[in-house]
């Protein structure tokens, strides 16, 4: 519960400073996907900020334009992917607690 509170008050943090667009919220609001909104790609910026790297921020955006590398990640039997991949899925859990009702 305390790692849950530490984040929401980085999270709005980063809202109120006015974070400039990361590669992931850039990414976000290219996709061309009705739902991503301003508010919901920043706040997906915003849990990356939290969960990821800036080189993995990088590397995630990647998988806006092109999921089927996400899934070949995923499935890649190297440790480096697999260890990137867990920190991917803590950014989506992040991502998906705080900006799922934005």
């Amino acid at each position: 519960m305390r790692d849950f509170l530490a984040i929401a008050v980085i999270l709005a943090v980063l809202a109120a400073t006015g974070a400039h667009a990361g590669p992931i919220e850039q990414a976000c609001r290219a996709s061309g996907r009705a739902g991503a909104t301003p508010q919901l790609c920043g706040c997906i910026q915003q849990a990356a900020n939290h969960t990821l790297s800036r080189s993995e921020q990088r590397r995630a955006a990647k998988f806006f334009r092109d999921p089927h590398e996400a899934q070949e990640v995923r499935q890649s039997k190297r440790p480096r992917d697999s260890a990137f991949w867990q920190r991917y899925r803590a950014f989506g859990e992040t991502a998906e607690a705080f900006c799922g009702r934005t």
